[in-house]
């Protein structure tokens, strides 16, 4: 039985270091495993007075039928100002209202991300922890993966070139499908 997750990356930068980890996750996925991209470009930013007049809007719709349709959901963020980016935070936000709510209840979840800096993205990982707490998913802790220095280890088009960091993704990616 194929195992699917939802993978999301927090950058709508073109050539995001995130955005190209995810790619290079969906290929590294261990055998039995899909990894099927999502997208948070289309989704607005959250405003109550809009989903009272027409609802959630067709981008978050159909993210939360790939949310529940998924095993588990990788999320792939950047830190920006030692957090979580706003635009990420917002389609999570978007993702939970309505009936989303109980799509998270539960679900596997893995952080891992990319970052210029020394650090990874251990700081935006953290700040993670509150908000999938509250939604009550099942936080997958057996491993880490925060990519340090990304500008080293991808190239212009954020692709990943690296075979080290490429390794310890695939070895990531099948803790986290081995929980499923």
């Amino acid at each position: 039985m194929t195992k699917t997750i939802l993978g999301l990356s927090g950058s709508l930068r073109r050539a995001s270091f995130n955005s190209g980890l995810l790619r290079a996750a969906a290929d590294a996925a261990p055998e039995g495993t899909t990894i099927r991209i999502g997208s948070i470009r289309e989704v607005p930013l959250y405003d109550g007075d809009l989903e009272a007049a027409a609802g959630l809007p067709g981008a978050v719709q159909a993210l939360q039928a790939q949310l529940a349709a998924a095993d588990g959901l990788l999320l792939v963020t950047p830190e920006y100002n030692n957090g979580v980016p706003g635009v990420f935070k917002n389609a999570i936000d978007w993702m939970s209202r309505g009936d989303g709510l109980g799509l998270f209840v539960g679900k596997p979840v893995a952080l891992i991300g990319a970052s210029p800096g020394g650090f990874g993205t251990i700081l935006a990982q953290s700040h993670w922890l509150p908000v999938l707490r509250t939604l009550k998913t099942r936080l997958w802790t057996e491993g880490r993966l925060m990519v340090s220095r990304a500008g080293s280890v991808f190239d212009d088009q954020g692709n990943l070139t690296d075979d080290k960091t490429r390794g310890q993704l695939r070895d990531y990616l099948a803790g986290f499908a081995s929980s499923l």
